[in-house]
């Protein structure tokens, strides 16, 4: 399934004209060397920030969601492209709230993250559909009704459990001073097969313990 999946996708991104794997002109869209897939633990995000701001996203029972797929670099990453391609239509922003709660961060990320994709605005969000389809949330983070304690490898492993052909090297935990925010995963540019993260791994937490606020609903 996992082989099925990831050609699905390579086939998208063929069809869609993304532009060859060989990145030789930094910055303009379509060139780059991976992607990051980021999924961001909705609670820490309404914990720190959200709902002290009143979003709406912090109103539903959200586990992880995307925050962005990005285009990378083995050093750096490409930004703001000058891109031609049409951006996301509101139907299509719309049809994503599900997984990315917020018309705001769906813009935001496809002007500074998607325009550098080489693919259009729906292709973009077409293939971050198909990835969080594909991306397995361990189960025992898909409906956390009590706050808990994890360790960056804890979560780590459970990923790597969950997601055949996922290695360790290929994932990175995010954190504040002592939340969890993110989980990154990366894939080769073709959306081929998971990919070493590199420089997003060694920008990875290094605390040894860290809090999950529970999903809305759950225990206070």
């Amino acid at each position: 399934m996992t082989r099925v999946v990831f050609a699905f996708l390579a086939l998208l991104l063929t069809v869609a004209g993304a532009d060859p794997v060989t990145a030789q002109n930094r910055g303009r869209p379509g060139d780059f060397d991976l992607w990051v897939l980021s999924l961001s633990w909705s609670p820490s995000f309404c914990e720190a920030t959200g709902n002290a701001r009143g979003d709406a996203q912090c109103a539903r029972p959200f586990a992880f969601v995307v925050h962005g797929l990005w285009p990378q670099y083995h050093r750096g990453w490409p930004s703001d492209c000058d891109a031609r391609a049409a951006p996301p239509s509101r139907d299509q922003v719309r049809d994503m709230l599900d997984i990315m709660p917020s018309p705001g961060l769906i813009q935001h990320e496809w002007r500074k993250h998607g325009t550098c994709s080489g693919l259009s605005g729906e292709a973009y969000l077409r293939v971050i559909r198909k990835l969080f389809e594909k991306i397995a949330i361990p189960d025992q983070f898909k409906d956390l009704r009590e706050p808990r304690m994890v360790s960056t490898r804890e979560v780590e492993a459970a990923f790597v459990a969950a997601n055949k052909g996922l290695d360790s090297d290929e994932i990175a935990v995010q954190c504040d001073n002592r939340r969890l925010q993110e989980v990154r995963i990366c894939l080769k540019k073709d959306l081929s097969a998971f990919v070493s993260c590199g420089e997003t791994e060694r920008r990875a937490c290094r605390l040894d313990r860290l809090y999950m606020p529970a999903v809305r609903g759950g225990a206070n």
